[in-house]
């Protein structure tokens, strides 16, 4: 699929001149902080050191000290508390570091994930009704719950007290819980709108650890969980979950919990020992490996079988139980994968045979015997493989239930909106939504998602867009630019690893098609000194007829390391090419 190359507006030139000056930089390396908001020493000092001092005060947050006065009331009247979370990565990871943290000096505890299948997403009548039939006084919801109205009503009538900590978009009402968490609702001051699920988790017992005087550094050791929900979640990775990725990361690559280690030797991550001793790992873990590697297969418990399972091995202490408990989830994956694989080839199939699917706006497509628990991932595909705004429903129970995925720009969930009357039930965000609707409504839901869509992208066509931070000579590429460039990891939404543009090299021989239709190429600038530069292109092997022949075209890519044979070496992994102007 033809993508549109987009170059970001060149900040004022002599600002860049400036802070690169102040900082001792490349003037493009200067470019791309001003990019991000960066414009003084000092802000460039907190970009690349982040500090867990700069996190903000947990108080800060509307209904906080509700929420850890009702918490303090339940242990010392010695109530029993339940742990509740959604079934993804986000939901289960917060139930782990919630649950982990008070269990530690606090035995009244339990936690709950709700079946996918039988209760679906967010609380649950069932779970409710459980937390009263065995005299739970509390319900901690995690990742989930903010337009729960009706159902903590419910709770309430049954002497069941709620405290919501969600992360997504409010309704018009609020539940009306003891504590209501969610920086996201209107009247919460809190300096930052972007954590996870997981990470209010974090705030909620970082506020108890600071009235209880309990260290801060007693905190830090659930911080991989905070990491692998970032990841996974796909939330902006900037202000405070910049500085809980960061130290997250540091963690996982040091010493991760016994529940991730195993995930990580299920991935072909392997630890090794150094002769001090110290344990370490194959390669340096990223957001991009938490996202491949380690997310899916948390996933795959609660799509499946049970998110229980995801839960029962982050909150393990043992490694060799952890093991055990992994290859259970491992093998949930593999399964996962193949039904992945099947529905997303079926869908495609429907979407080719069907012109009206074919050259819609919109992709709704329905399968009743899809597997619930991978519809997210099939949109996710169909969305990357069409470019376009994509619902894909299976049959649950009496009703049709969904998951969307959105393109650049495009607010699905809005849109999901404007069809709400049609639903039994919504909820997400911008670029992700979860739906159901009684079947005898399916038709003219899509129809009147597909008008929505089409009325929202006012003309619009729906091009994949390849957005380029800065133009870069390939004689500035070189060790120290290279170390510098590290430092602006961790990457993820809000802080990409930053897309170079290079116009006009040529093939300077030895370049080659590799694996399925990859190129290694071997590229210079025939108007600059320097190089040859080693690259990567996958999937563009059809470029290699004109390359080799020594047209000129253009690149835009990531600058990375690459190991092969304990060699490291830098090279270009390119994204796109283009001939021609």
């Amino acid at each position: 699929m033809e993508k549109r190359w987009v170059l970001k507006e060149s900040s004022d030139r002599e600002m860049v001149k400036n802070l690169a000056g102040e900082l001792n930089i490349d003037r493009n390396l200067a470019e791309l902080l001003i990019q991000r908001g960066i414009t003084t020493f000092e802000e460039a000092r907190s970009f690349f050191r982040p500090s867990l001092s700069d996190l903000h005060d947990p108080f800060l947050m509307k209904d906080m000290t509700a929420a850890i006065d009702r918490i303090e009331t339940a242990l010392e009247e010695n109530q029993k508390i339940l742990v509740y979370g959604d079934y993804d990565v986000d939901g289960t990871t917060a139930v782990a570091l919630v649950y982990t943290f008070f269990h530690k000096f606090y035995d009244q505890l339990d936690f709950y994930i709700p079946d996918r299948y039988i209760e679906g997403y967010g609380i649950s009548f069932k779970a409710i009704d459980f937390a009263a039939e065995n005299q739970f006084s509390l319900i901690i919801a995690l990742d989930c719950g903010i337009k729960a109205v009706e159902k903590v009503q419910y709770a309430n009538e049954k002497g069941v007290d709620f405290i919501i900590c969600d992360h997504h978009r409010p309704g018009s009402e609020l539940p009306p819980a003891c504590a209501v968490l969610d920086p996201k609702r209107a009247d919460c001051p809190y300096p930052y709108k972007e954590l996870s699920g997981c990470g209010i988790g974090f705030k909620l017992i970082q506020a108890y650890a600071q009235r209880n005087n309990i260290p801060f550094d007693d905190l830090s050791q659930y911080l991989d969980l905070v990491v692998v929900s970032i990841a996974s979640d796909i939330v902006d990775i900037t202000g405070e979950n910049r500085i809980l990725a960061y130290y997250g990361l540091k963690l996982m690559n040091i010493q991760p919990r016994p529940g991730l280690e195993a995930i990580l030797r299920y991935s072909n991550v392997q630890k090794k020992t150094n002769g001090d001793g110290e344990g370490f790992f194959n390669k340096e873990l990223t957001i991009t490996d938490l996202v491949f590697l380690v997310g899916p297969r948390i996933n795959a418990a609660g799509r499946i079988e049970s998110g229980r399972n995801s839960v029962r091995l982050l909150i393990c202490e043992d490694l060799e139980e952890a093991l055990h408990l992994g290859e259970k989830i491992d093998n949930y994956n593999t399964e996962r994968k193949n039904l992945d694989a099947m529905a997303t080839q079926q869908a495609i199939e429907m979407i080719e045979l069907d012109e009206r699917l074919k050259t819609a706006k919109s992709t709704v497509i329905f399968n009743r015997d899809w597997h619930k628990g991978v519809i997210g991932i099939v949109a996710s595909r169909l969305t990357e493989h069409y470019y376009r705004p994509t619902i894909v429903l299976t049959l649950s129970g009496e009703l049709i239930t969904g998951s969307a995925r959105s393109v650049k720009d495009f607010d699905v969930y809005d849109a999901i909106d404007s069809c709400s009357d049609l639903l039994e039930h919504f909820g997400g965000h911008k670029y992700a939504a979860g739906l159901s609707l009684k079947p005898e409504n399916l038709q003219v839901f899509i129809d009147r998602f597909e008008r929505a869509v089409t009325e929202k992208l006012n003309g619009k066509e729906l091009v994949p867009e390849i957005e380029i931070d800065t133009d870069l000579p390939l004689s500035n590429i070189n060790s120290r630019f290279f170390n510098i460039l590290k430092q602006f990891s961790p990457f993820g939404p809000g802080n990409m690893s930053p897309l170079f543009r290079t116009d006009g090299i040529i093939d300077a021989g030895g370049s080659r098609i590799v694996g399925k239709n990859h190129l290694k190429l071997y590229v210079v600038h025939p108007e600059i000194s320097g190089g040859p530069f080693s690259a990567i292109a996958f999937q563009q092997g059809d470029h290699f007829g004109k390359i080799e022949k020594g047209i000129p075209f253009n690149i835009c890519y990531h600058v990375e390391e690459n190991e092969w044979n304990g060699n490291v070496s830098l090279q270009l992994n390119i994204k796109d090419i283009k001939f021609g102007d």
